[in-house]
């Protein structure tokens, strides 16, 4: 990493300059002053999906989903936990694939929920299946290691 990342703010979309070793103190958007790294997922849609992927320097763990899947319901609070305990070392963002059905087919999503991490905008983990709040941790952990 450089000494100064590149945050897109969950609120507006702007791209941040933030120095790295501020990261921590969790700093606000110079555009919308909402706060960078909220501790509960962002709700991204087609629109400005890629934008938070690609221009993030920052990982970003999507959990793709619908509101009709119970195992996605179920999933919920343990996504929006690991959210809280990882950022701002990882960024969480959520993706209604009923409202997005071509990005959804893009990652060639078949079973929700699944969770997909990036490293500017390219895959490098995926997991289908609900799981707990500690198996997303250490899953997002393993593969923040081998990379």
């Amino acid at each position: 990493m450089s000494d100064t990342l590149h945050i897109v703010c969950p609120a507006c979309f702007a791209v941040n300059r933030v120095p790295a070793e501020r990261v921590h103190e969790r700093p606000n958007c110079g555009k919308c002053h909402q706060p960078l790294f909220p501790d509960h997922p962002v709700e991204l849609s087609e629109a400005h999906f890629d934008t938070y992927l690609t221009k993030n320097d920052l990982p970003v763990l999507v959990d793709f989903w619908a509101p009709w899947c119970g195992p996605c319901r179920m999933m919920a609070p343990a996504f929006a936990h690991a959210a809280s305990q990882l950022v701002p070392r990882v960024l969480f963002a959520k993706l209604n694939t009923d409202e997005a059905q071509q990005t959804a087919a893009r990652y060639g999503i078949r079973s929700i929920p699944t969770m997909i991490l990036f490293q500017q905008g390219r895959e490098v983990a995926r997991h289908s299946g609900a799981v707990g709040t500690a198996e997303i941790v250490r899953w997002v952990q393993s593969h923040l290691r081998q990379s």
